[in-house]
């Protein structure tokens, strides 16, 4: 029988394998490169999702550093399904624009395996490596189109600013390891926090919030969000805007969950200031764009926002309302961007409001896909996003932060009006729309797949909110 410690890393050996081989074919298999490397990258991702989900490993994580409950395998499930998504969203697109190589795909399972370390780690070390290992390999991924200007330059703000908020990170656990002398992040945070020790644990766990508040574009640590966005490819902005987040919040909720109450009660009100901000200036900003990929990259810092503002309910029970709208946000941010991605032509990327104006009649199911993902990221029913809003602002109220809901709900309020005006040039217009390239029925499928589960997750969220109360529940005893 195998050990319990290797099924605990089956999924990160599917994904590690999967990036190496991938390598290889492209390097020795260079005439059947093309046709192999994808389905290689497939079926690593496939195999990491499967073996996340069914397969228990029944002991302790592997030496200690690792999470094997239900927690962690969640989230894997869900980096792989996005990581998936990507795959598919991105095999004609890349092809077409020329940067379907090995590097693509290997670099894509390597960061998919950083999501899964960051959201999986009990260990400051194994956290640390994770999100180095995912924030290198997004590095590569912004750039892949290397004779698009745009794409590098957003691949250099993304190098230069991840280095300087890594760098914060860094120092951030090296105090809090000085100051309470453990690695294990449940033990360290949970430290008693006396006066001897209380200026360095919150030196530490502000250093470490610089770094968390950049990757998850937290305001004022957001600025590099747009361009970005903008610059990097479509379905590596899919892929950006989703896993990276949701990776590194899954991690910031463990943290939570087992800091002491001493320690918490010093970064409630910094992560209240935080979500205030992040909801007001994302849903604000966004107001102005003229360009899809930066209206949707406010859009997601202000979905960051919300998350925040429940995420000061974790104390209270509010926990599983953030795991939910992770989730959520993982669809309809795939869905929105991967939308870009089909509906853009083969010459250049469709970006411009106007580009979109009367696709709603021209390429019906596509443009659907897309309205439905800013529907629910409107927080309409009866979509998802509706379910996702209504469990965040009820936590946060349930837990007495009744004036941040305040703000949250005026926030949402204001975040309509930019979300109805795409829609409105989608169906409330005419115009030329061009040739939009064909994806294939992956690309479409994958694209009523996310259209069905947003709409079925709005209307029967049941299920997936008590399977998440019960991992939750495991994770906080």
């Amino acid at each position: 029988m195998m050990d319990s410690g290797w099924l605990v890393i089956l999924p990160h050996i599917s994904l590690a394998a999967g990036g190496i081989l991938i390598f290889c074919a492209g390097a020795f298999m260079r005439r059947r490169a093309s046709d192999i490397i994808p389905v290689l990258a497939f079926a690593s991702a496939a195999c990491a999702g499967v073996s996340s989900a069914w397969i228990d490993p029944g002991g302790p994580g592997f030496l200690g550093m690792l999470d094997s409950g239900g927690f962690s395998r969640f989230f894997a499930v869900i980096f792989s399904l996005i990581t998936l998504m990507t795959l598919v969203f991105s095999h004609h697109y890349a092809r077409d624009r020329g940067f379907a190589g090995d590097e693509f795909y290997g670099v894509l399972l390597f960061a998919a395996l950083g999501m899964i370390l960051v959201a999986g780690a009990s260990h400051w070390l194994i956290f640390f490596l994770g999100l180095e290992l995912l924030s290198l390999s997004l590095y590569v991924l912004i750039a892949a189109r290397k004779n698009d200007p745009a794409s590098n330059e957003a691949a250099l703000k993304y190098f230069v600013m991840g280095s300087v908020a890594g760098g914060f990170l860094t120092f951030g656990i090296a105090v809090l390891y000085a100051v309470t002398g453990r690695m294990d992040i449940s033990a360290g945070l949970g430290s008693t926090m006396t006066a001897d020790n209380r200026a360095g644990l919150l030196l530490g766990l502000s250093l470490v919030m610089v770094g968390i508040g950049f990757k998850i574009s937290l305001v004022p640590f957001h600025l590099w969000t747009p361009d970005v966005y903008q610059g990097a490819p479509a379905p590596v902005t899919a892929f950006l805007s989703t896993g990276s987040k949701v990776a590194v919040f899954a991690a910031l909720l463990r943290f939570s969950l087992c800091s002491h109450e001493a320690v918490w009660a010093y970064m409630a009100p910094l992560f209240w200031g935080l979500a205030a901000l992040t909801m007001i200036v994302g849903n604000v900003t966004a107001l102005a764009q003229t360009h899809l990929k930066r209206l949707l990259a406010y859009s997601s810092i202000a979905q960051m926002g919300y998350v925040l503002m429940a995420l000061l309910a974790v104390k209270h029970g509010g926990a599983s309302a953030v795991v939910f709208y992770l989730a959520v946000y993982a669809l309809m941010d795939l869905g929105a961007f991967g939308a870009v991605a089909v509906l853009s032509g083969e010459d250049r990327e469709r970006d411009d409001l106007e580009d979109y104006r009367g696709m709603g009649y021209v390429h019906p199911w596509r443009a659907g896909l897309l309205a439905v993902c800013l529907f629910s990221l409107a927080g309409l029913p009866p979509t998802a996003g509706f379910i996702g809003k209504f469990v965040l602002f009820h936590a946060a109220i349930q837990a007495g932060y009744v004036a941040l809901a305040l703000v949250g709900i005026l926030a949402a309020i204001v975040s309509v009006y930019y979300y109805l005006r795409v829609m409105g040039i989608l169906y409330m217009r005419t115009g030329e729309c061009g040739i939009v390239p064909r994806t294939g029925i992956l690309g479409d499928g994958a694209g009523m797949m996310i259209l069905a589960l947003l709409l079925l997750l709005g209307i029967v969220p049941s299920p997936l909110l008590t399977a998440i109360s019960n991992i939750v529940s495991s994770l906080s005893h």
